[in-house]
């Protein structure tokens, strides 16, 4: 079995192998070569803790595994620790052994991001020039940087509940070259696209909050009760999602579908846009929305690649399990 510790990670991934991984993933899981396991989240009744486990079968990739963690809200203020924790582990699908164990924490960031950026690569207008970001966390960063490479913004706009946290985003965009601006919510009626990376239960943007022709990816909603936008901007939206039944029952479209507003036959797979058989993007004014709900495909593809690459280098500690 081979261990690549956390510390290993951030030398053998990059945005650009974290986008390929999860747009190959996403395009899989569409024409049926992939499929997840279904997801277990609990509450475990210490330090607020959500726990759980994500995991799922590539036939094409021939990665099998699962992704343990989940979030410990007190973790940054009483440990110094990052919120999000998990731990990736792979198998060999013809024997069934374990194969490798990878630190998680970066490689959910990077997929999380690689996500978003991927539907706006297939979802956004291709002239889109003004991006906003809704929340200003620690994964905003990956969110803001990952998305920048996808179009050529001129400006990012920001708001955030805490707005003390709004320099978080305008670093990245600063660094990338491209102005900032915190607005209040309605302001997000200036945005070609509008990332939500929040960890809300109660919707922060409203149908009112969008324009025409705007791509929306809400990307925190990943368990029953949390919601980022109003319910009605899904009616108002072309809806996809990463995995639909996690998208109905866990994701942004579990309130929409729960208030009889959109049926589970209007969430369309986003792996489909990626493959060709569904259209996605029919008109400049059209909404798209992406529910982005984190599947464990995704970190495990990743995670896979982060395995090749240490072992290539010598970097991958071997032991015998």
């Amino acid at each position: 079995m081979y261990i690549v510790p956390e510390k290993a990670v951030a030398d053998l991934v990059t945005r650009e192998a974290s986008f390929d991984a999860v747009e190959k993933v996403f395009a899989a899981m569409a024409s049926g070569d992939a499929y997840n396991f279904p997801v277990v989240r609990e509450a475990i009744g210490h330090e607020d803790a959500l726990y759980g486990f994500k995991g799922g079968f590539d036939r094409a990739g021939l990665t099998l595994g699962l992704k343990a963690g989940g979030y410990w809200p007190n973790n940054l203020e009483k440990r110094g620790l990052i919120n999000h924790q998990s731990t990736v582990f792979l198998f060999d699908p013809d024997t069934g052994k374990v194969k490798a164990m990878v630190g998680g924490n970066l490689l959910t960031a990077l997929r999380t991001a690689a996500a978003s950026s991927v539907s706006i690569k297939h979802l956004a207008r291709q002239d889109a020039k003004v991006i906003g970001m809704i929340g200003a966390g620690h994964q905003a960063k990956f969110q803001l940087r990952a998305a920048l490479e996808q179009r050529n913004f001129e400006k990012v706009i920001g708001w955030n509940f805490h707005p003390d946290m709004l320099p978080n985003i305008e670093k990245v965009a600063a660094e990338a070259g491209v102005p900032f601006e915190a607005v209040d919510l309605p302001g997000m009626r200036d945005a070609d696209v509008i990332i939500s990376i929040t960890s809300a239960f109660a919707p922060s943007l409203m149908a009112d909050h969008v324009s025409p022709g705007t791509h929306v990816a809400c990307m925190g909603t990943d368990t029953k009760g949390k919601q980022e936008v109003e319910a009605a901007l899904l009616v108002k939206s072309t809806v996809f999602t990463d995995e639909v039944a996690q998208s109905i029952t866990i994701g942004e479209a579990q309130h929409a579908v729960a208030q009889g507003l959109i049926q589970e036959s209007d969430v369309a797979q986003l792996g489909a846009v990626i493959n060709g058989t569904n259209p996605g993007r029919t008109s400049d004014d059209q909404i798209t929305l992406f529910d982005g709900t984190g599947v464990g495909l995704q970190d495990l593809a990743v995670a896979a690649s982060v395995v090749e690459v240490a072992v290539e280098k010598g970097i991958a500690i071997e032991v015998d399990f």
